[in-house]
């Protein structure tokens, strides 16, 4: 449905109706309830350069807090000391490696040696790399499957690669039901790996140790890689993981299979998103597994020989220098106690319980109300809405009229089309007595 046939057209609405509509027909998508987050911000952008309004962001996942001055201190002495002239190691400098496995014993209370601690250019290198290898392992398995909703820029990877994907809303699939879910799927010989976030990038759930404990004896089972996207790490404000070495401590699939790659990222919990670094931890065993049909490709047949040599090496031959000093200094801020990264992030908590309260006031839904067993998700860096009688694309067409950006749940391979994704990083406080406003007269024109 397009806007300019609604009867609110005639509306004053806080952003100048015809510019709205001419830079969204400008974009040229036939319905931009399938436009991607990048996109959605060139919209965005264009018509605050043509209306001087300033939207009220709450499309894109950007951090928007200040990054922990032990990176920029670290980063600065790295760069003093000379290493931009070095070329720094593919495997990780020694400081970084050490830091990674230290914080995967003090924080998920696993043991992983450094060597399969692996520093990247973001959890997206990470992920490229690990469906890269993955889809070679065997001749028959060439297809991955994404427990969705989930990053939309993974399975763009997955195209890029032309290997093939597999998904599903796991939302109605929490507890016992996730196995024979996941069995239907994997009983058919061709699923490399398994791809999950968790907190879940967008509707925020958490999956139990049970629901891990579930995904961990079907990857076993039929034999795939458990890709575990923690780029939330620690923000299930729910438990506190924050103190070093004690419980509770972040929920991992590493406790139940040896079959996995796990991503942390530098970007949210640690605010250090510009600068592009991510952690990959591998296990032990996967790591030193042997694959002959890697050798076809990579010339060395050890998965972590093929990770690192085949992949990263190819790809940008490393993380820079002064940044994985910047990142380590982080991690050892944190790992010894001096820096904690989870109260540094807890304004995201504080933002999305007041950005709720107000959607709530207005009319608006939550749609991934509640995790499995009832409890409602945790307040954070995203949550869940729709609105009465509107889908998804239509709800976000709308909004856009009243200077409020976000996307659709259709492109998280969610199966709610009904909803919105809303990201609370980018929002000020001094925006929130404007959004009301907003929302306000979005309810009373519709």
């Amino acid at each position: 449905m397009q806007i300019t046939d609604n009867k609110f057209s005639t509306k004053n609405t806080p952003v100048d109706f015809d510019a709205v509509t001419r830079q969204i027909k400008k974009m040229g998508l036939e319905n931009i309830g399938e436009a991607s987050i990048r996109e959605i911000v060139k919209i965005i952008h264009d018509i605050e350069e043509e209306t001087g309004t300033e939207y009220i962001r709450l499309d894109m996942g950007v951090p928007g807090l200040d990054p922990p001055n032990a990176g920029i201190e670290g980063e600065i002495q790295a760069l003093r000391s000379g290493v931009a002239s070095k070329y720094p190691n593919i495997e990780g400098i020694p400081e970084i490696k050490t830091e990674i496995a230290r914080f995967a014993k003090l924080f998920m209370d696993i043991d992983v040696n450094e060597q399969s601690c692996v520093p990247t250019v973001g959890s997206i290198q990470g992920s490229y790399a690990a469906f890269l290898v993955n889809g070679n392992l065997a001749s028959q398995k060439n297809t991955t499957l994404f427990i969705d909703p989930g990053f939309p820029v993974q399975k763009l990877q997955k195209q890029i690669l032309n290997q093939n994907i597999e998904s599903f809303d796991v939302y109605d699939y929490r507890g016992d039901k996730l196995r024979d879910k996941l069995e239907t799927y994997l009983q058919k010989g061709h699923i490399s790996d398994i791809v999950y976030s968790n907190p879940n990038n967008p509707s925020w759930i958490a999956f139990t140790d049970k629901e891990l404990s579930i995904i961990a004896e079907m990857a076993d089972k039929y034999n795939a890689v458990v890709i575990e996207d923690l780029a939330y790490f620690g923000m299930d404000f729910r438990n506190d993981i924050s103190v070093p070495g004690e419980p509770p401590f972040q929920p991992t699939i590493a406790k139940y299979t040896d079959n996995y790659i796990i991503l942390i990222s530098g970007s949210k919990s640690f605010s250090y998103a510009g600068q592009r670094i991510a952690a990959m931890i591998i296990s032990d065993a996967l790591y030193s597994k042997h694959f002959p049909r890697l050798k076809t490709m990579f010339n060395a047949s050890e998965f972590g020989h093929a990770i690192l040599y085949g992949v990263l090496y190819s790809l940008t031959a490393g993380v820079p220098h002064s940044i994985q000093k910047g990142f380590a200094a982080i991690l050892k801020a944190v790992n010894n106690g001096e820096y904690n990264f989870v109260q540094g992030v807890l304004p995201y908590r504080d933002k999305a319980a007041k950005l709720k309260k107000l959607f709530k006031k207005y009319g608006f839904d939550i749609v991934y109300e509640y995790d499995e067993g009832d409890q409602p998700v945790a307040d954070g860096f995203y949550f869940t809405i729709s609105y009465k009688n509107m889908d998804g694309s239509e709800l976000l067409e709308h909004l856009l009229y009243y200077g409020i950006s976000t996307i659709t749940l259709k492109i998280t391979g969610s199966d709610r089309n009904e909803g919105l994704r809303i990201c609370v990083s980018q929002v000020r406080e001094d925006q929130l007595s404007e959004l009301e406003y907003r929302l306000r007269l979005f309810q009373e024109h519709h």
